[in-house]
């Protein structure tokens, strides 16, 4: 039987493992501090790819509406295993504006998305309030996608983590790796705790600290680096009830079922700083309650900070490397939550069968770097 060892303990180094665990491969997970309480605890878990796309991004976009549909599946296959129900809550979402220079934005995204079919409606600002009756009275009008989702991902994280050992994957928290070991062009392991463990298949999915593991060889250092991103977790009450996703302009406001209002989330380039700051929650509360004017009396719940793992690009790195059982799972910046799925699905379908997934082409990270003789 073959050997996976999976670098990180996040939503996309557990999906891995518990997939991989599922169809017969030994796997163990080395997280370096306590598994899924990183990027992955603190997001908003928005299944968003219609909102959040840009001009620039096509070929993401169909990457991550295509992991979307994979989502029933996916939690379908997770509560066989587990015996948890994470739901995926299709609440739509909502894309407001609040004065001229928000419209002419709006129209442009709105006339964008229509153009390459995505099912959007534009509704006016009266319309756009009997959606969602919380929004500002100066909203002039508004997208209206009704497909977007969102999930809770903190639920997902537990359940992943239960379904990952039932199916006989090993998690060991607080195991730093120390070095990936290479030899004649193949990864045979690493070492951690001093300890050399052996392996056929090493998958870097250390987020934020992929390109920090020792042992990488150079040309292979995945170009991530951390994202910062702060947010605010609001306790709806019987003055405020959001009940849809709402984008307004720098900030999002999302309801969940646990009686939360996340309001987020700040973008910072600041390193490996996880300290939440005035200057930032001040910005999104200010944004977020010219959105919505009724959080001004909610009760705050938390303030979470987490580090993306953002890539040269902003796109995933997810595939194989000139390194043989050397794979790489990281970079998933904005859409971690998002992109498991299909991450899950097609890199563990990869491992095991040996052939390159078609939906990942494109995305390896060979588009880096030149590969080495």
């Amino acid at each position: 039987m073959s050997k996976t060892i999976v670098i990180g303990g996040g939503i996309i180094g557990l999906s891995l493992g518990w997939q991989l665990a599922k169809k017969g491969v030994s796997v163990e997970i080395l997280e370096r501090g306590k598994s899924g309480t990183g990027a992955s605890f603190a997001a908003a878990g928005m299944l968003a790819p219609q909102a959040e796309m840009g001009f620039d991004d096509i070929e993401l976009f169909y990457l991550c509406r295509k992991s979307l549909e994979m989502f029933p599946k996916f939690t379908y296959e997770l509560y066989e295993d587990c015996g948890i129900k994470v739901e995926l809550e299709k609440t739509g979402c909502i894309l407001p504006g609040f004065d001229r220079d928000d419209a002419e934005r709006l129209r442009r995204l709105y006339d964008f998305r229509e153009k390459i079919g995505m099912p959007v409606l534009w509704v006016s600002s009266s319309e756009a309030r009997e959606i969602e009756p919380f929004l500002s009275p100066k909203c002039t009008g508004a997208i209206w996608i009704d497909d977007d989702a969102q999930i809770n991902n903190r639920k997902l994280l537990d359940a992943l983590k239960i379904a990952f050992e039932k199916c006989g994957g090993k998690l060991y928290e607080d195991h730093e790796v120390e070095n990936v070991n290479i030899k004649n062009g193949k990864v045979n392991g690493v070492k951690v705790h001093g300890i050399e463990v052996e392996s056929d298949n090493v998958i870097v999915a250390g987020g934020a600290w992929s390109k920090q593991i020792p042992g990488l060889p150079e040309n292979l250092l995945p170009p991530v680096r951390p994202v910062k991103g702060q947010i605010i977790n609001l306790r709806l009450n019987d003055s405020c009830r959001v009940t849809k996703v709402i984008r307004a302009p720098d900030v999002y406001l999302l309801p969940k079922s646990d009686g939360r209002l996340i309001v987020g989330a700040s973008c910072e380039e600041m390193g490996f700083d996880v300290n939440p700051t005035a200057g930032e929650i001040f910005k999104l509360l200010e944004r977020g309650w010219e959105a919505v004017p009724a959080i001004y009396d909610l009760p705050i719940d938390s303030i979470d900070v987490g580090l993306r793992p953002g890539s040269r690009d902003h796109m995933p790195i997810v595939g194989d490397s000139d390194i043989e059982g050397l794979f790489f799972a990281t970079g998933h910046y904005r859409n971690g939550i998002l992109l498991t799925p299909i991450t899950a699905y097609e890199l563990s379908e990869w491992i095991i069968s040996g052939n390159a997934s078609s939906a990942l082409n494109g995305f390896g990270i060979s588009r880096f770097y030149k590969q080495t003789a």
